[in-house]
């Protein structure tokens, strides 16, 4: 049997309002220097550690284990906060928060007492999922064999947010019997390689690379079966979608909020406007005050989606599993839309000059185009429709 520990123990969170309070401290200290590690492309490892040293990081454990079993809502909203202050730091968690809820489904008890004292310890959960080989995206060729040896792991992953800060690589494969399911791979176990090739123009600093797998020893107690989980209706699908949805409002709400310091500080009214200044320009207040009013209904939609998501998971039965998944795909496209929205407008108010190398106001378009090109927009909408229309239920899958 396996066991990860962190370099230092991580403190222990107890409430909700210590969790949020928490995460404003730690969006404070990323934000200083957002900007400049996009730009030079830094890795966070620094930054990550001081994430799950600071207990953020087993705040969804259930309270049996050791947690606070943390609302859905709250989680999302933490996710606003510190995507806000970093769009990459605030996707890095999310694939460590969906391990946790595959293991809460699926683990076995032996498999929770000890995963999860893992994660209250500080460890933390990176990813190995998808793959450049399969002929789609749901499809693997990564493989978990029992040979006479023992377990043995091989295949080549990509997209593998985290994977370079974090202790355990929780990877998709298929085992003998052909079914998926996910190994908490220790990240440092002798066969494993983690490959910093990730060059997306957006979300920069993710270090979204490689893995490989190479003759890796796997240990049956750090197997826990994956797709079992979309057989049966089940959380793992909404609750992954809606930190992804919580990241876009994240980047939408920094982008606004840049934009309103650079309009007051330094844009120019419309010409033939007929005003000084172009805080009282009525065509750039026209466009604020949508934008404001749109972002407020992202955070309505994300409070609603995480409440639909919370009683999916107190009762996972097929009709509660539906609408959280019709809730936090409403959320997820609408918070698409405004992202992308809030980054073209700064470049719409603020000119070319948004982007000079003091600002460096492109990121906040360029992580939303790149985050929100994680699962696409044009799968939300007729799925929320075929539900209300035809009361067909949304497929169960990690995108919706």
């Amino acid at each position: 049997m396996t066991q990860v520990l962190p370099k230092q123990l991580a403190q222990r969170i107890t409430s909700a309002p210590q969790a949020l309070q928490v995460a404003q401290e730690l969006a404070s200290l990323y934000r200083s220097g957002a900007a400049q590690r996009d730009h030079q492309r830094t890795l966070p490892h620094a930054e990550l550690q001081r994430y799950f040293q600071s207990g953020l990081g087993a705040i969804t454990v259930p309270c049996e284990y050791g947690g606070i079993a943390l609302s859905t809502a709250a989680l999302a909203e933490i996710f606003v906060v510190l995507s806000a202050a970093d769009g990459s730091i605030g996707q890095v968690p999310q694939n460590h928060f969906y391990a946790l809820e595959v293991l809460r489904i699926n683990g076995s008890e032996a498999q929770k007492q000890r995963l999860y004292a893992e994660v209250l310890a500080g460890v933390h959960l990176g990813n190995a999922l998808a793959e450049f080989s399969s002929p789609a995206a749901h499809q693997r060729s990564t493989a978990v064999v029992q040979h006479p040896e023992g377990l043995r792991l091989n295949g080549d992953k990509f997209y593998a947010t985290g994977a370079l800060f974090a202790d355990r690589i929780p990877t998709l494969a298929l085992a003998d019997d052909g079914k998926e399911q996910l190994v908490f791979v220790p990240r440092h176990q002798a066969g494993v390689t983690v490959i910093d090739d990730w060059s997306g123009f957006g979300q920069r600093t993710t270090g979204s690379g490689s893995v490989q797998f190479r003759d890796v020893e796997v240990v049956a107690e750090d197997v826990v079966p994956f797709q079992s989980a979309f057989e049966r209706p089940t959380t793992v699908g909404p609750f992954a979608q809606i930190m992804h949805a919580a990241v876009d409002q994240g980047i939408a709400r920094e982008a606004f909020n840049d934009l309103l310091v650079f309009v007051r500080e330094r844009a120019r009214p419309w010409p033939d406007s007929g005003v000084a200044h172009a805080s009282e320009d009525p065509l750039t207040l026209d466009r604020i005050g949508r934008l404001a009013a749109r972002l407020s209904a992202g955070d309505a939609l994300l409070a609603m989606a995480g409440e639909a998501v919370d009683t999916a998971q107190r009762d996972s039965n097929a009709a509660n599993v539906a609408q959280a998944s019709v809730e936090v795909a409403k959320a997820r496209a609408w918070t698409t839309e405004i992202s992308l929205e809030a980054g073209n407008l700064l470049f719409e108010l603020g000119g070319s000059r948004a982007s000079l190398r003091e600002h460096h106001f492109d990121r906040h378009w360029r992580n939303a185009r790149t985050h929100t090109l994680h699962d696409p927009l044009r799968w939300k909408y007729p799925a929320i429709g075929n539900y209300l229309l035809n009361g067909v239920l949304p497929p169960r899958r990690g995108t919706i």
